[in-house]
């Protein structure tokens, strides 16, 4: 794939290959395991990709055969990772994810010194948002080495420059650090964003307990254009200046995997939002924002469906049969 083609967004993070027990005995009692991958930001590059856009994934994997097969995972997905880079000494990070069916799966992360958590400002090229409207991050990646914060923060300055708007998800991973780093890191890189996408967990962790209402109004007064607040079961809720706007939930029937739901949650509001935005000239209408909200839904509710981090997102064409109700001919 050719370098510097434009792209829709560029999204800068880890990538870990996903090892998952094929019955539901869990990770103590199990001896066959299947293979995928897993990421925040290759989730959401995959969930923006199969909504028609274009997507250019940035990281460090280990050159090693599990880098390898992330970087083709998500290239045969249609995302570029052509300015990915490849670490001589340092490993491609892996998890396990236990399904116990009840619950949230448990998660055991192996990603210490990692490729990605060598990511350095210096790393930080020009190029790779040569081309690019739109860029997304997320907390996870300044939690992951002691150089990662200030790159991230690098990336959302340069991008900013460039004139680029910028969206961020805090996807707070108590397992990486500490409580008091995370909470100082991830209020300090909220000014930087036009689109913030916190759960309502992580904004009462950022906050406090306050009025859901109030983390909109408190969030915006730090710089964002929107907020995007996610309700689990209850739905979204979006704030913009002077309006506020109620999507309700998508229903399923069963949960199988949460994992993921929150990134797929983020390409379904950011494939609409970044139309609607870029059309109406850096503004959003609280119809486009309602609009957003609902295709967040439901791509975060498809998602719960299926073991793994991005699996069940549908493609562009698979959801606008879903939502007007036309089946697809399977036989």
């Amino acid at each position: 794939m050719p370098k510097n083609r434009e792209v829709d967004v560029v999204t800068i993070g880890e990538s870990m290959v996903l090892f998952q027990p094929m019955s539901e005995k869990g990770i103590k009692y199990e001896a066959l395991f299947t293979k995928t991958l897993g990421g925040a930001e290759s989730n959401l590059a995959i969930g923006l990709t199969r909504m028609g856009k274009k997507v250019r994934w940035i990281s460090k994997v280990g050159k090693d055969p599990f880098g390898d097969f992330i970087l083709s995972t998500l290239a045969g997905e249609g995302v570029d990772v052509s300015h990915a880079l490849k670490c001589e000494h340092s490993p491609t990070a892996l998890y396990y994810k236990d399904l116990k069916g009840f619950g949230d799966p448990m998660v055991y992360y192996y990603r210490k010194n990692s490729a990605a958590s060598k990511l350095h400002p210096s790393d930080i090229q020009d190029e790779w948002l040569l081309g690019a409207k739109h860029l997304h991050v997320t907390g996870i990646t300044p939690a992951l080495g002691e150089h990662t914060a200030a790159a991230i923060r690098q990336a959302m300055e340069r991008a900013r420059e460039k004139g680029m708007t910028i969206s961020f998800d805090p996807n707070l991973r108590r397992k990486l650090w500490s409580e008091e780093e995370a909470r100082e890191t991830l209020l300090s890189l909220i000014p930087l964003c036009d689109v913030f996408l916190p759960g309502i967990e992580e904004a009462e962790f950022l906050l406090g307990k306050l009025d859901i209402k109030a983390y909109g109004e408190k969030f915006l007064e730090m710089g964002p254009s929107v907020v995007a607040l996610k309700l689990g079961a209850e739905g979204s809720m979006g704030f913009v200046k002077d309006d506020t706007v109620l999507a309700a939930p998508y229903t399923v029937s069963q949960v199988v995997d949460t994992v993921g739901a929150g990134d797929a949650f983020a390409a379904g509001f950011l494939s609409v939002f970044l139309e609607r935005y870029q059309q109406e000239k850096n503004e959003i209408t609280s119809e486009h924002l309602l609009n957003a909200l609902e295709r967040a839904n439901i791509l975060g509710a498809l998602a719960t469906q299926f073991k793994g981090d991005w699996e069940g997102i549908p493609t562009l064409e698979e959801l606008n049969a879903l939502v007007n109700g036309l089946g697809n001919i399977t036989r």
